[in-house]
């Protein structure tokens, strides 16, 4: 079921063929790039975290197109997480992304002249880091499906959905192992002060009101696109709200 879902969606598609290009690429260098192509799992994880936390949860924008841009990017998963369509990052963010970090890196190795810049680059963002997205995109697509998991696979998906139902503020990570910058960036929680507090208010959308006229605009854009009922979204803005703020 998690690789038929991660099939049906084009970004998938577009990343495996980055990773097999980047493959064919590095395997025309240096033996040494393969060992290097490992740095792209912690940048990945590092650049997933980020994104995440200061991108996809930024303060809701004021103008409408931007508000909409970022409700397709993450607003709209939050408030309807079993949306398929909504579950997975679209072209719109990880082919600027991937092609911005990777020239961002050749540019700054050829800057201090070192040799192999470009490989170097396609190795780590392209190859390692591209893979490691994959391998978010599985834990992700884990997280919110109803299948037989690995220990580590129910461990990644508590966290998630304690992100997801308790406190969007607290778990940014995904890829398993990427807890430990949760830690030190002070975005996890135990299991025992999460029971103690209560769930945030309006938890499925982030803080906003579910009559927010941004909402409703973004609701009205999307649904129709990616198959949401008026039923769902009467339904998403009935149990959007918790006991008390936090």
């Amino acid at each position: 079921m998690r690789a038929r879902l991660m099939l049906s969606h084009l970004s998938i598609w577009v990343m495996i063929v980055f990773v097999v290009l980047a493959a064919i690429w590095t395997a025309q260098g240096p033996g040494w790039l393969w060992a290097v192509a490992l740095l792209g799992i912690p940048a990945q994880m590092l650049n997933e975290y980020g994104l995440h936390r200061y991108v996809f949860h930024m303060a809701p924008p004021q103008r409408q197109w931007a508000f909409n841009w970022l409700y397709r990017v993450h607003y709209g998963h939050h408030e309807f997480p079993t949306c398929w369509p909504l579950l997975f990052a679209p072209l719109s963010v990880i082919v600027p992304v991937l092609l911005g970090n990777t020239l961002l890196l050749w540019g700054i190795l050829a800057l201090v002249g070192l040799e192999h810049a470009l490989d170097i680059a396609i190795a780590v963002v392209a190859l390692g880091g591209a893979a490691t997205f994959l391998a978010y995109e599985w834990f992700h697509t884990t997280a919110h499906v109803n299948v037989k998991k690995t220990a580590i696979e129910r461990h990644v998906s508590t966290l998630h959905n304690q992100h997801h139902f308790r406190d969007f503020s607290k778990w940014f990570h995904v890829t398993a192992g990427g807890e430990v910058i949760d830690r030190m960036m002070g975005t996890a929680i135990s299991r025992d002060a999460l029971k103690s507090q209560s769930r945030i208010e309006f938890i499925r959308t982030l803080g906003l009101r579910p009559d927010d006229p941004r909402l409703i605009a973004a609701r009205d854009r999307f649904a129709p696109r990616f198959g949401i009922s008026q039923s769902d979204i009467a339904r998403a803005a009935a149990v959007s709200g918790g006991d008390s703020a936090v």
